[in-house]
């Protein structure tokens, strides 16, 4: 009776909280659904990058200053103009090609499966990297800066960048990375860039099923920036989308560590 009597006088007072009340009191509150559970695309398996552009840059390490397709700024082009793969190997950092801001740009297969009910998990055969996609903010990990950073992910279930409808893409927004290279021969990023990807599915009528990977790196330290932020003008971030098609197995997996060369 007492319980009642709250919900009623709560409803005067504040209509919404007491629809909340009254929901516990039937028994209707229900837990969140996980993030395995939401999930409106399906993303787990075996993926293999097709390299339908950028054959030269992305197949073989282009020769050192050959990064005239990345919007470097004029710090961006010293460093890279100072890239030396042997210097990299003897400082045990052979992996900086590898990290975040370029990995899944590489001629690679992807195993995406889910650890645990809010974390995906990318193993990438190319640099034996591993990623982990975290649906909830205080779960990545905290500690010193790694290749592929911590990423914080989240459903646009019917929506999508710009309010354009995509059926579900998956947002992935990752920071805390050791810097890295853009490409192979050393274009980098910074260890403060931003790196935003939006996931997304299609089926052929074939049955072929692709992934449709959109990256931006956002990183004013060593790329040139819209000096106004204004849509239209010539800079802004540094977009690239990556082609993944879907195998039935683990076909041509090949586990190979990360070269500077």
């Amino acid at each position: 009776m007492k319980y009642r009597i709250l919900i009623a006088a709560t409803a005067l007072l504040f209509p919404q909280t007491a629809s909340l009340l009254a929901q516990g009191a039937r028994g209707g509150g229900q837990a969140p659904q996980t993030a395995r559970a939401a999930a409106p695309i399906d993303l787990t398996g075996y993926w293999v990058s097709i390299v339908t552009e950028d054959w030269r840059f992305r197949m073989v390490t282009p020769p050192k200053g050959d990064f005239a397709s990345i919007p470097t700024n004029p710090a961006g082009v010293q460093v890279g103009q100072q890239w030396d793969p042997a210097k990299d190997e003897a400082a045990g950092e052979q992996c900086k090609g590898y990290g975040v801001g370029n990995i899944m740009r590489l001629p690679e297969r992807l195993h995406i499966t889910w650890e645990g009910d809010d974390t995906l998990r990318i193993d990438i055969d190319t640099g034996m990297q591993t990623r982990r996609l975290y649906f909830k903010p205080s779960e990545p990990p905290a500690g010193e800066p790694t290749w592929q950073g911590s990423s914080v992910a989240q459903w646009e279930i019917g929506g999508g960048r710009d309010g354009i409808p995509r059926g579900g893409d998956l947002r992935v927004v990752t920071t805390h990375m050791k810097p890295g290279y853009l490409q192979k021969n050393g274009p980098p990023y910074s260890a403060n860039a931003v790196v935003t990807e939006y996931f997304h599915t299609t089926k052929e009528p074939n049955g072929d099923q692709w992934l449709i990977l959109e990256t931006l790196v956002d990183d004013p330290a060593y790329l040139a920036v819209s000096p106004t932020g204004t849509p239209g003008d010539d800079f802004g971030p540094f977009i690239r989308s990556t082609s993944f098609k879907k195998q039935a197995g683990a076909t041509g997996w090949n586990p190979t560590p990360c070269s500077a060369r």
